[in-house]
């Protein structure tokens, strides 16, 4: 990821959490692919036959994301570490 997408996605982060709303649907496509391959990742520990599926685990961890209003999200890197904790507790729970 080119740098100045990186810091184009700190951006939305930071008017997301100041309350625009739009703003999450402009992230999504933004970081889509990458919660994609965390998603796989995060199923490939599950066992076989698992209730969620790639797709259903993101769009579980979109309503957890659209739920969370006073995340001072600091990075990029940072957005996605939360994303990857939030799918290991969905897959928990």
């Amino acid at each position: 990821m080119d740098d100045a997408l990186g810091h184009e996605i700190s951006q939305l982060l930071q008017a997301w959490r100041r309350g625009d709303e739009g703003a999450l649907d402009k992230l999504t496509p933004q970081v889509y692919r990458e919660l994609h391959r965390a998603a796989r990742r995060c199923m490939l520990r599950e066992r076989n036959g698992h209730a969620l599926q790639t797709t259903a685990l993101i769009n579980e961890l979109y309503l957890r994301l659209s739920e969370l209003k006073l995340i001072d999200w600091q990075s990029r890197p940072h957005f996605f570490a939360l994303c990857a904790r939030q799918m290991r507790r969905i897959l928990t729970d």
